[in-house]
């Protein structure tokens, strides 16, 4: 199937967020690159989950993401 000309995937946005099999959008923490050190061990798990977009925020998300439904 040819992609219709014009749509394009915002790749910035492609690398940042993982869209999962019923729609939701996940993201990364922020916090997780340099002085870990002065965090905690219970901190820098939390840090290494995913987390959930806020509503307000997927319908944009998904905009830039024109082929992933």
């Amino acid at each position: 199937m040819r992609r219709p000309k014009g749509i394009k995937t915002k790749k910035s946005v492609a690398k940042r967020v993982k869209i999962t099999g019923t729609g939701k959008v996940l993201r990364s923490r922020a916090g997780r690159r340099h002085l870990l050190q002065g965090k905690s061990s219970k901190r820098r798990r939390r840090l290494g989950t995913r987390a959930l977009v806020d509503k307000t925020d997927t319908y944009k998300i998904l905009q830039s993401l024109p082929f992933t439904r």
